[in-house]
């Protein structure tokens, strides 16, 4: 006879298990990848070679990602591409980046009863805390403290795209957006995060 307890319990745990893993590969800034579809966290690197010694690059961050991380994670690629390609240095010659902004309204936050919409109408009060004072929240006032109403967020995500042209030999000491491509490795190097860092 089958004993349905001693098989729910490790279904439930790999279940909660999975649930898990899910969670933390949707909580994940980009990092330093290729831009590949299908991959576990969105977002990365890809480039466009446009003759010799020009590339299109870009990298393409996920909304967990900073504008600053993905801006230095192009500069990045860029010094990969320039050594990758017997160069020492490259320069910039064209640089964009743009933001993708969402905002999404949700109504009632603070209280959603997850027993079925038939008590959609039953809300408690609450006492808080608040500036040395204790107060009472009730669910149809307006105290600022609480937005019972809706909730506001704004979501921005970011890429970055940029020209770079490359070459050999001495840097000018006056050259505009010129980067040493071995000093970008060696100085943004520390900051990368890799595919498999937790």
């Amino acid at each position: 006879m089958t004993d349905h307890k001693n098989i729910a319990k490790p279904v439930a745990r790999m279940t909660a298990m999975l649930m898990t893993l899910l969670l933390l590969a949707c909580a994940t800034a980009t990092p330093y990848q290729p831009q590949i579809p299908g991959q576990r966290v969105s977002g990365g690197y890809s480039e466009e070679r446009i003759d010799e010694t020009h590339f299109r690059v870009r990298f393409a961050g996920n909304t967990l990602t900073a504008r600053d991380t993905v801006e230095g994670y192009l500069l990045y690629r860029a010094a990969e591409l320039t050594i990758q390609n017997g160069y020492n240095w490259f320069r910039i010659t064209d640089h964009t980046t743009e933001t993708d902004r969402h905002t999404y309204v949700e109504r009632f936050p603070r209280y959603q009863p997850y027993y079925g919409s038939r008590y959609l109408n039953w809300r408690p009060h609450w006492r808080y805390y608040r500036g040395g004072v204790w107060s009472t929240w009730h669910p149809y006032g307006r105290d600022p403290f609480w937005s019972f109403d809706t909730d506001v967020r704004t979501v921005e995500r970011f890429e970055a795209e940029a020209e770079i042209v490359m070459a050999r030999g001495s840097m000018p000491a006056n050259a505009a957006r010129a980067f040493d491509a071995s000093e970008v490795l060696a100085d943004l190097g520390p900051s990368i995060k890799w595919p498999d860092e937790k």
